[in-house]
């Protein structure tokens, strides 16, 4: 949708913050209701991102859904895309496989300045984890990492175990990242309802014989607000950024 009016509304939305860069207390909190395009979407974040990274903005964590889509990211494998004319597919330079986005899924787009945190990308990335950890735990969800899965997984002892006898864990939470002059974007996605049979399309992060999973398949509840309460609560324990600022939901169409 270039150049409609939502698109237009968004672009001052991630723009016109103030230089906010070095004052860690002031991460902005953008939501958006409606699903955004994913060219919308990275546009919007690089053009923040290099914002921050000029000291012209703060740092900011986009939350957002993206109509129905799969992601290539810089390890992808072309085998591991099993439809590739079931969704659009979009080439990305952030690492990682192939992923699919949704609606059902929160994807939350970080956009922040290792400069000020510490320019040490192993930890920003166990950060993210322990993030997304953090989140699920407010729903006595407990996630996991597992050393050679990149992403976030539960245990699934009601499944049947794999056939080389090991448990079946599912993938609920999923991780990419990009740094340009130390300044993240990209993020994080975690699963609260979507339709599941979408990722049949791909081996998801590349990663065979384990399934995917999500909030509401695990008998939870739980609404996108719900997580956003959880992500903004937990973003603070962990990172330790105080939520100063945060603007209303971006409307729908």
């Amino acid at each position: 949708m270039p150049g409609s009016c939502r698109d237009s509304t968004l672009r001052v939305a991630l723009a016109r913050a103030p230089a906010l860069a070095h004052n860690r207390a002031m991460v902005e909190w953008i939501t958006s209701d409606a699903p955004v395009p994913y060219e919308t979407a990275v546009s919007e974040m690089e053009a923040r991102a290099a914002a921050i990274a000029r000291g012209e903005a703060g740092e900011a964590i986009w939350l957002l859904e993206h109509p129905a889509l799969y992601t290539a990211g810089t390890s992808a494998r072309r085998e591991d895309l099993r439809d590739p004319d079931r969704f659009p597919v979009h080439e990305t330079r952030r690492g990682g496989q192939y992923t699919y986005h949704g609606p059902g899924q929160r994807v939350a787009y970080v956009m922040l300045d290792l400069n000020t945190r510490g320019r040490d990308i192993r930890r920003f990335v166990q950060q993210l984890e322990t993030w997304i950890i953090a989140a699920l735990a407010e729903f006595n969800v407990k996630g996991e990492i597992r050393e050679g899965r990149v992403g976030v997984w539960v245990a699934r002892p009601e499944k049947p175990p794999l056939p080389d006898g090991s448990p079946r864990e599912d993938k609920i939470a999923a991780i990419g990242v990009r740094l340009r002059k130390w300044v993240s974007f990209h993020g994080i996605s975690i699963n609260v309802e979507p339709e599941l049979s979408h990722f049949d399309g791909i081996v998801p992060c590349g990663i065979e014989g384990h399934g995917v999973t999500s909030l509401v398949d695990l008998g939870l509840p739980v609404s996108m607000e719900d997580l956003d309460v959880a992500l903004k609560r937990s973003f603070d324990e962990v990172f330790g950024a105080m939520r100063a600022r945060e603007r209303p939901p971006e409307p729908a169409d």
